[in-house]
């Protein structure tokens, strides 16, 4: 097995993360359908992740609450705890790096690893099998993994045993085993690049690991020839464990109590959104040069809009500014159901030099000591000493866009 010269990478995916955290904190759990979710009273009561029990009975992510009771009556509903998720997700990645090194996070209960070299002393399928008896014997988590020679293959084989699977798949299984199936099930297209696939006729992975370049660029950009070398089995991205701490935008959104066409309760939404997503810029060193506005109405169609700004931002009043040029410029005075704000084209802080005249330079430094003694009085006395007459809308335990990424911040990971 020494002379190998393909890599050999693992995909380790936790089985209903948050449930199976649930239950190991509360063995009486096991065996029942339970789900974790937000408030059954408001529409933020959507179904995270459920058990296995749970989707015997149809329940399913994304689900209401309300909905999902409708199937499987006897459902336990749990509210998200995500100071003990992430936890167990340090623990569990902890375990991971006693076997390599290279071990790349990309998500709170997945991640993948770089194991080449062991392969000189033990079979991949003994590590796979080692790392799942360990997370669940010490940690009372089952996982499933997948065994392939790059990033894609493993990912897609972790997917195909589910709970409690170990699959190895090869390159020269993709004919066989992966171009047979509809073009919805290759990890990394989502509907609407489906639906663009069909309209040219690529309905199966098979046909866009054959698919025409030409026309897969026009459809996808470059995109689409990654993709096809993709459907043809072909990844070369290393593993990376570093990756976990780039990041491309800093977001926030939430869902309103109720429709609402109230311009100044819309507006208050989005000064509390601009406060958050300032406060995570702050926390990620980092400003923004373009800040994007979404609005979501009552018949869920959705609206992305974005506007550059004059010089890197990251102040509340900046970006509550833009967002709300943006939104009244595109908002139809239809009753808005979300809304959300995203700052992108980041820049660390040392890059983000302002070109500041004489006009401006006063204003500038004023506002910036501002910033700093109000933070200042927020760490010592508490994030609400100063609040501005502004509703928070963004209460403990909503789920936010940007989770997945945050919660690696501050858990002693990066050394």
């Amino acid at each position: 097995m020494g002379k190998r010269k393909s890599r050999i990478l693992l995909h380790v995916d936790m089985n209903c993360f948050y449930a199976s955290v649930e239950m190991a904190y509360d063995p009486s759990l096991k065996g029942k359908p339970v789900a974790i979710a937000g408030s059954e009273e408001d529409r933020r009561g959507i179904v995270v992740t459920c058990s296995y029990e749970a989707r015997k009975f149809g329940v399913k992510t994304t689900m209401t609450v309300r909905e999902a009771k409708r199937l499987c009556p006897q459902l336990i509903i749990l509210p998200p705890n995500f100071e003990r998720y992430k936890k167990a997700s340090q623990a569990a990645f902890a375990i991971l790096r006693e076997y390599t090194d290279l071990v790349e996070p990309v998500s709170i209960d997945e991640g993948y690893l770089d194991i080449t070299h062991r392969i000189k002393f033990e079979h991949p399928l003994e590590t796979a099998k080692s790392i799942q008896n360990r997370l669940l014997d010490e940690l009372d988590l089952p996982c499933s993994i997948g065994i392939a020679p790059n990033k894609f293959l493993a990912k897609t084989a972790s997917d195909m045993k589910k709970p409690l699977g170990i699959t190895i798949l090869r390159k020269r299984d993709v004919p066989r085993l992966l171009w047979p199936l509809d073009i919805h099930e290759m990890h990394g297209i989502g509907e609407r690049t489906a639906e663009k696939l069909k309209q040219i006729h690529i309905h199966t992975i098979g046909d866009l690991a054959k698919a025409n370049d030409v026309q897969l660029r026009m459809l996808l950009g470059i995109n689409g020839l990654r993709l096809k070398e993709r459907a043809n089995g072909n990844d070369d991205r290393p593993v990376d464990p570093e990756s976990v701490y780039e990041f491309k935008s800093v977001g926030n959104s939430t869902t309103l109590p109720a429709d609402s066409s109230d311009e100044g309760e819309l507006l208050l939404v989005l000064d509390s959104l601009a406060e958050t997503v300032s406060r995570r810029l702050a926390n990620k060193r980092v400003f923004a040069g373009r800040i994007q506005v979404m609005i979501r109405y009552h018949d869920r169609k959705t609206v992305t809009r974005s506007e550059k700004t004059e010089n890197p931002v990251r102040g509340r009043g900046e970006i509550f500014s833009y967002a709300r040029k943006i939104f009244m410029k595109h908002w139809t005075g239809s009753p808005v159901r979300l809304l959300g704000i995203t700052a992108d084209e980041l820049l660390e802080e040392g890059q983000a030099f302002k070109q500041l005249d004489l006009f401006t330079y006063e204003k500038e430094e004023k506002s910036g000591q501002l910033a700093k003694a109000i933070e200042k009085l927020k760490e010592k006395y508490g994030k609400n000493i100063i609040v501005k007459g502004m509703t928070d809308y963004n209460k403990e335990g909503l789920l936010t866009s940007s989770f997945s990424k945050d919660f690696l911040d501050e858990s002693g990971i990066r050394k």
